[in-house]
């Protein structure tokens, strides 16, 4: 009982502590440079380094901090929004995986999609149509294998399991981490998922080439770079928009691009716009498609047939593998928040589109506020805002003049609201990795642990993304997921993940689990008190068989009961017991840990660290 209790102070303390918001108002430095006001707001520059290692990466590595200081906080802020650090040691991690530079024509054909897979085998008679549902199942599935290997297809999962094993990789390894998470936030803001076959193929090559390139640019060549890409064609089924006066079948206009171009990536749900917008900006964006890259298929051959000149002639558009097909364009005039626009537009009146949304005001305010969400606060100040939405306007959208505003501006060093922000599953098995200079030999285990607390990263089906609050993350059963993992974690039973923990202390054994407490704590978390968080877990480091109780509680998925822990939360300090008792009844349990066999006490006190509260927040 005294262990489920203290456990259950130990979350509802967290719960209510990542959940609490507050920002301060003062006015920015808006000089173009970066010029942090951080000793005017109480930080020292190790403090202050250690915050930036906060925010602006995916968690701290064993000395950083002193390198951070040596190199200058705004000089290294400006090459983390450059992305000047040296990556030679990512590039030879990233060498093994063959398909990050391929093109979408060659994924296409050599890693196809069940439909594709399907389609190829009836028309080349290796499956009867008609006999496949009332078929051996068994049969049917070999012989696809079997046609897969004769032709020398490569399944999709492979494709996907590269794509999930390098960006692990590069989160965990990249010394350009600011570029990591712009390109983890971006890709979130412009959602697309495995989930839907007629876009998975795409994926790889969406995040490579129209995100990463454009994650500090100005923010209408990444709404561009997205609406003209396949992945987001096929995913918001604008590749299938047609006049309605020109569609030939059942299937013509298609209004969920248009919807969420306005609703999810620029003006927000209160931008002002009508229905009447958005039936107009999806005629705006009829035509606008893929060219045919499927080896052999009709489309294709005709497409190869044609010359490029004729269909330039006839309003073609023809850019790497976007299409616009002018006989398929609603040529109809049209009127979008007031502007209006003429008749026969073509293919210039979608870009015109895409200009007028990026420039808007209500998308500066929008577009800022979830950059202030994702870096400062879950609650950011409207000040903050208005003022990084006043830059966004000022420089035609530029993201890095945006993050110079933001990380210049006082709320961002608010001591009030520092670490506030709560870690996605994503963010703190990685800042796990980074913490504890593990060495990660099979990335889709940590994938794996990843999905189980909630984040199956490339699969969100929705378009808004993940969402990026606290209170989205916080339940029993991902709480106590998070201490499972920090606990399996740090005993090295995560298979392809290999731990030096005795290294991270120069090989120096802690003289008692108080001190392996206050020596990983400092390791793991630089530059922060520590003493309340180390009463909590000192029973917990104590207790022999805290891992197995973790373990029950996870497969059960109840054995915290809310109702308790918040009876538990808010009784007065009186009926409490108080902090000395505590610590001396903890002094009390100390045991000496030197010689312990596989030092599994020290991977215990490390487990139970990465799964406090503590580590969750940053």
């Amino acid at each position: 009982m005294y262990f489920k209790r203290v456990f259950q102070s130990f979350i509802v303390g967290f719960a209510l502590i990542v959940l609490s918001s507050f920002s301060d108002s003062t006015p920015a430095n808006y000089a173009g440079s970066v010029k942090m006001p951080f000793k005017k707001y109480g930080y020292s520059a190790r403090q202050a380094a250690a915050r930036l290692l906060d925010r602006f990466t995916f968690g701290a590595k064993p000395g950083q901090v002193n390198e951070l200081l040596k190199t200058g906080l705004d000089a290294w802020f400006e090459q983390q929004l450059n992305g000047s650090f040296n990556e030679d040691n990512l590039a030879l991690r990233l060498a093994q995986y063959t398909t990050l530079n391929l093109n979408n024509e060659t994924i296409v054909n050599k890693y196809m999609n069940a439909g594709q897979l399907l389609r190829f085998a009836v028309k080349n008679g290796l499956v009867n149509k008609d006999s496949i549902k009332g078929g051996d199942k068994k049969e049917y599935q070999q012989k696809l294998r079997s046609l897969m290997q004769e032709q020398g297809f490569k399944p999709i999962k492979e494709l996907q399991s590269e794509l999930i094993n390098q960006k692990i990789i590069r989160a965990a390894y990249s010394n350009n981490q600011l570029h990591e998470l712009l390109t983890d936030f971006w890709f979130n803001h412009f959602n697309v998922s495995i989930t839907k076959q007629q876009c998975q193929q795409y994926i790889l090559t969406y995040e490579r080439d129209a995100i990463r390139p454009n994650i500090i640019g100005h923010f209408e060549a990444m709404l561009e770079a997205t609406a003209k890409h396949p992945a987001m064609l096929e995913f918001l089924d604008n590749a299938n928009s047609v006049s309605n006066s020109k569609a030939k079948k059942a299937r013509g206009l298609n209004e969920n691009y248009a919807r969420e171009i306005m609703e999810l990536h620029t003006l927000g749900v209160d931008g002002g716009y009508t229905q009447a917008d958005v039936t107009a900006v999806a005629k705006a964006f009829t035509g606008w498609g893929i060219r045919p890259m499927i080896h052999e298929s009709p489309a294709k051959n005709l497409f190869e047939r044609t010359a490029k000149d004729n269909l330039e002639k006839r309003g073609f558009v023809i850019e790497g593998d976007f299409l616009f097909r002018a006989d398929k364009h609603d040529d109809s005039a049209k009127t979008i928040l007031g502007k209006n626009f003429p008749e026969n537009g073509g293919y210039k009146e979608g870009r015109e589109v895409i200009h007028l949304l990026a420039t808007n005001a209500a998308t500066a305010q929008f577009i800022c506020k979830k950059l202030a969400t994702r870096f400062v606060s879950d609650t950011p100040s409207l000040n903050l805002v208005k003022q990084m939405a006043h830059i966004f306007q000022q420089t035609n959208g530029n993201i890095k003049a945006v993050l110079t505003a933001m990380v210049n501006h006082a709320d961002f060093w608010n001591q009030k609201i520092t670490r506030e922000k709560l870690k996605s599953p994503f963010e703190l098995i990685i800042s796990a990795v980074r913490a504890t200079n593990a060495e990660v030999q099979q990335p889709f285990q940590l994938y794996n642990w990843c999905a189980k607390m909630g984040q199956k990263i490339y699969f969100y089906q929705a378009p808004t993304g993940f969402p990026d609050k606290a209170a989205y993350w916080i339940n029993t059963g991902a709480l106590l997921n998070r201490m499972n993992f920090g606990l399996a974690f740090a005993a090295q039973k995560i298979p392809g993940i290999k731990i030096d923990l005795l290294a991270l202390n120069n090989n120096h054994e802690p003289e008692s689990t108080t001190d392996a407490l206050n020596i990983y704590s400092n390791l793991l978390l630089p530059e922060r008190d520590h003493s309340a968080n180390i009463l909590r877990l000192a029973t917990m480091v104590n207790d022999d068989a805290f891992a197995a109780k973790i373990n029950a509680a996870v497969e059960k998925n109840s054995a915290i009961e809310f109702d308790a822990f918040m009876e538990d939360a808010i009784k007065p300090r009186g009926n409490r017991t108080t902090e000395k008792q505590e610590r001396n009844k903890n002094n009390q349990s100390i045991e000496p840990i030197i010689g312990m066999e596989n030092n599994t006490i020290i991977a215990q006190v490390v487990g139970i660290i990465i799964g406090s509260p503590e580590f969750q927040r940053k």
